[in-house]
């Protein structure tokens, strides 16, 4: 399977609480953290959701 960079880019703050557990569920704290992940369905539609606080690159 491909893989997928996520960079948190913008904050949280002021964010429903099912975006912040979604943020980290991806394994994204601070602003500037990344990860790679598997680009499954599941991770796919998480990063939709969240799309508008990341920066996102296909590896």
């Amino acid at each position: 399977m491909s893989k997928v960079k996520v960079t948190k880019v913008k904050s949280t703050i002021d964010r429903n609480e099912r975006t912040k557990r979604t943020m980290l569920a991806l394994g994204l704290n601070k602003i500037g953290d990344s990860n790679e992940l598997e680009n499954t369905a599941s991770v796919a539609g998480m990063v939709a959701k969240v799309a508008h606080l990341l920066k996102i690159e296909n590896i």
